[in-house]
């Protein structure tokens, strides 16, 4: 009861899922905990029962000094550990290959991609098909599939979203994938799960969930307000900062999120960084 209590209180985390990923995750949780919870529970109740029993002042308790072996002791000690790990090892197994991040989510609905870049010391997101980007802000329509390919443009980065699910690292130089989707409207909260320096602890960002209608809304009037993500913009974004409001880009340079990813440089000499990605664009 004092655990139940306890969880109770917890929001915006992990048990407070808003997405079939995290859900899904959160029921592997649980059935490790259920399994786990067969054994301590008994094996606490035996320990003040032996201890009660073999009491001082209990003298039906049966005294063996030179007991050394028990077949059916062993048998019992060592079969329950081993039905354990057997048990929550198949629920792991079983319920991370259905989770698997590079798994597209089941849907009629075509899927949203979203292009991310972890900075020093903040995230930028780009929406390939509609042509926007945004900062430290991330605005996804309800009940519609996400595909984000990720990336990093330093040091490795670690993007977390715990009511949505699906915690995956990025990395300079290569593509990660991950899947998820929001069920309910709503603002989460979202992370870097990776220590990456002086910024770390203000590497955050907001996603907003919306409806589908609200979301085209949003898309519109994004087109018409903010700069545009060109080479020389990037080089300027890259720049370390701490704590930077979320804003948006009405506009991006067509393969952006490929030169990005092809250049492999770190954002110290922005010059050199916009000239490399302005060669890999007219490649």
């Amino acid at each position: 009861m004092i655990g139940a209590s306890t969880l109770s209180g917890c929001a915006e985390g992990v048990l407070d899922p808003k997405g079939p990923i995290a859900s899904g995750e959160r029921q592997i949780l649980f059935n490790s905990l259920g399994i786990m919870l067969a054994i301590v529970i008994p094996t606490i109740l035996a320990t003040l029962g032996v201890a009660f029993w073999f009491r001082h002042s209990n003298t039906r308790a049966r005294y063996l000094p030179d007991f050394t072996y028990s077949g059916r002791l062993e048998m019992l000690v060592w079969s329950i550990p081993a039905m354990t790990v057997l048990l929550v090892g198949g629920v792991a197994w079983i319920g991370s290959h259905d989770l698997d991040p590079r798994k597209p989510i089941a849907d009629t609905i075509k899927p949203v991609t979203i292009q991310v870049v972890s900075l020093d010391w903040k995230w930028l997101f780009i929406y390939p098909d509609q042509g926007i980007a945004s900062v430290n802000q991330l605005t996804i329509p309800v009940g519609t599939p996400l595909s984000f390919e990720l990336t990093s443009s330093g040091v490795m980065n670690s993007f977390f979203v715990p009511q949505l699910g699906g915690q995956i690292y990025t990395m300079a130089g290569m593509t990660t994938r991950l899947h998820l989707q929001a069920d309910r409207p709503g603002m989460y909260r979202g992370l870097s799960a990776q220590f990456s320096g002086d910024g770390f602890a203000d590497m955050r960002f907001n996603v907003e969930a919306v409806p589908a209608e609200n979301f085209e809304q949003w898309v519109t009037a994004t087109r018409n307000t903010g700069p545009v993500l060109d080479t020389e913009a990037y080089a300027g974004l890259a720049k370390p900062s701490i704590a930077v409001a979320p804003f948006s880009y009405r506009e991006v340079a067509p393969n952006l999120f490929k030169s990005i990813l092809s250049t492999r440089l770190q954002p110290d000499d922005p010059s050199d960084l916009s000239q490399a990605v302005e060669q890999r664009a007219q490649k």
